[in-house]
């Protein structure tokens, strides 16, 4: 019997980080963290971010990086024809929006040293985090903080010490209405940690010497999808600073600016996860239809807000390219919405590897 369509979760598809000079970001996240693969790069105009935007068409250049260790990519965005706008504040630890990128690393030691031989900033030693993972704190040269995890998890055998993205952290408001939000929209339903106090593992970040509420989500069923191989499993962490006076990421500033803009969900099903996000009481806040060209993909991309404004995006893939000088391109509309892509298949992105 043929399966009714249902909402699909594949996996974090990208985190979005804005940036003043994509050419230098770019080769920053390729070098130092193995985004070494290029799926889209793109020149174009953003004309349905439009509340986002300052109620007009930008434009900007975007490139999507993964790595071949696998795990979630990078998004760097950045706007053109305008100066950025730089945050009034140093970002704290329970701002409302993406404090944190996490980031994979096969081993935790190795990362470290990695790291301080190329005199990258490490905001803090080595230490356990209340769910027992080894990690670290780094910023990298545009004022942004990623989480070093130690997570095995390996897509393709790359000699690399880190891998994509494995989740972030997420500044909230009011934590019971953000978990019933990440947990029936995006199904990460299980607690692995809910835990009040101030931690030592966050005390070299900013505000992170605060009391805090810190939760830790992850999901019940595993991810599935033509995709789901290649990004993994991830979590997502929800802080509430209780000491700070909070504000938003981006607040008085557009979409594209400095910092992290968004964490991207790679979907199947969009009417469905449209029904989903509806029965929260909510609505995408930008649609792009349903046949979205940026550059060598294509798909149909959303948005919501969570409770405090932070922008979830859902893609649904319909084309990407695995050996783009060859035009060879995957189309994705009549896949099965379960089951992976064959390896073969998806490890052909290697192909598209660029070391700066």
């Amino acid at each position: 019997m043929k399966k009714d369509k249902e909402k699909v979760i594949c996996g974090i598809q990208q985190v979005g980080i804005g940036v003043e000079d994509l050419t230098k970001a770019w080769t920053w996240y390729n070098q130092h963290l193995n985004m070494e693969i290029p799926i889209v790069d793109d020149e174009g105009v953003a004309e349905r971010m439009l509340p986002y935007t300052g109620g007009k068409p930008q434009p900007r250049h975007a490139i999507l990086a993964i790595s071949q260790r696998g795990g979630g990519g990078l998004e760097i965005w950045q706007p053109k024809g305008r100066n950025v706008v730089y945050p009034n504040e140093p970002l704290r630890i329970g701002d409302y929006g993406i404090n944190v990128c996490k980031i994979k690393a096969r081993d935790i030691n190795e990362a470290f040293n990695y790291f301080t031989d190329n005199e990258i900033a490490i905001l803090s030693d080595i230490t356990t985090s209340p769910l027992g993972i080894k990690h670290f704190f780094i910023k990298d040269p545009f004022g942004n903080l990623f989480e070093i995890d130690e997570d095995d998890y390996c897509f393709i055998n790359a000699n690399r010490i880190t891998g994509g993205s494995n989740g972030v952290i997420i500044g909230v408001s009011d934590m019971d209405k953000s978990i019933k939000f990440y947990s029936e929209l995006l199904d990460y339903d299980i607690v692995e940690f809910d835990k009040t106090d101030v931690f030592a593992d966050f005390g070299d970040i900013p505000g992170g010497n605060c009391k805090m509420r810190r939760v830790m989500l992850k999901r019940s069923k595993p991810f599935c999808g033509p995709l789901s191989d290649l990004m993994g499993t991830s979590h997502i962490e929800l802080v509430q600073n209780l000491e700070i006076e909070a504000h938003k990421t981006l607040e008085g500033r557009w979409w594209g600016d400095p910092g992290f803009i968004h964490l991207c969900f790679d979907v199947r099903n969009m009417d469905k996860v449209h029904e989903a996000v509806k029965a929260q009481g909510r609505d995408f806040v930008c649609d792009s239809g349903d046949d979205f060209d940026m550059g060598d993909a294509n798909g149909h991309f959303t948005y919501v807000e969570d409770p405090d404004g932070t922008l979830i995006e859902f893609v649904e893939t319909l084309k990407i390219p695995v050996i783009k000088n060859l035009g060879i391109h995957i189309n994705l509309k009549k896949r099965d919405d379960y089951k992976p892509l064959p390896r073969f298949l998806t490890r052909a992105l290697r192909f598209m590897k660029v070391e700066l």
